[in-house]
């Protein structure tokens, strides 16, 4: 059972930015899905049955080391989709996607999501310039990681997170924050006390809160920043 309808924009940006008669076409597909904190959608080396398209979610593309210590490679709320190895017709991936904040969004067959990218329509364009967003978050990541300190990176994951879902306060550990950006839980902890001292973030038992987003961006790195507007490039324009 679906929460919302079909005369309803959804809060997906990527079926938001469908055309109604594309969005109408598809709706029967999609499937109404929770998605619970720490769920595993996917693990590296599994075909995707599904790809899914979140709302009021994030999800985090992660690679798992041998030995068992993980890196985020990238972040999927409301601007985006689950699932590129079914667009580029793999259905195979190496990274494993976990949710990092619950809510919820909709899924779609592979199957499905395939009959409709083989009409070479609007959601197929769509669908191509949210692979090369993705490929420039990659990069840039890479980049970010490679480049800038623990309080940027840091700063710049909080943003993102709040803006996939649109809120200043969600719960995350900072075990998890640790597990994504690849470093100690110590530096996450010493960053967090520093942001909290300046009154930029309030952390409690697992819940974070944004006090000031001005200053969260005042220590972010440019990444946020050109990351965001790539997005905003690709998937906001009106010629699809």
């Amino acid at each position: 059972m679906r929460s919302q309808n079909i005369e309803e924009k959804p809060v997906n940006r990527l079926l938001a930015a469908l055309p109604q008669e594309d969005y109408q076409r598809l709706y029967p597909d999609l499937e109404f899905v929770e998605l619970p904190q720490h769920k595993v959608l996917f693990h590296a080396g599994e075909h995707y049955e599904y790809a899914y398209f979140p709302s009021h979610a994030i999800i985090s593309s992660v690679a798992i080391m041998e030995n068992g210590s993980t890196t985020e490679i990238g972040v999927i709320g409301n601007e985006g989709m689950v699932g590129l190895p079914i667009i580029l017709d793999t259905s195979y991936t190496n990274s494993t996607a976990i949710v990092q904040v619950g809510g919820n969004g909709y899924r779609i067959k592979a199957q499905q999501l395939q009959k409709e990218l083989n009409r070479q329509g609007a959601f197929k364009i769509l669908l191509m310039r949210y692979v090369q967003a993705r490929i420039i978050q990659l990069g840039q990541t890479a980049a970010c990681n490679r480049y800038h300190n623990l309080e940027q990176r840091f700063a710049r994951w909080l943003l993102s997170v709040r803006d996939s879902i649109q809120k200043d306060e969600y719960q995350l550990t900072q075990e998890f924050i640790s597990q994504m950006l690849g470093v100690r839980r110590t530096g996450v902890t010493e960053v967090a006390s520093k942001f909290q001292e300046a009154g930029i973030i309030h952390y409690k038992r697992g819940l974070i809160k944004i006090d000031s987003k001005e200053k969260l961006e005042a220590n972010a790195c440019e990444c946020y920043w050109l990351i965001a507007k790539e997005y905003s490039r690709l998937l906001d324009s009106d010629s699809v």
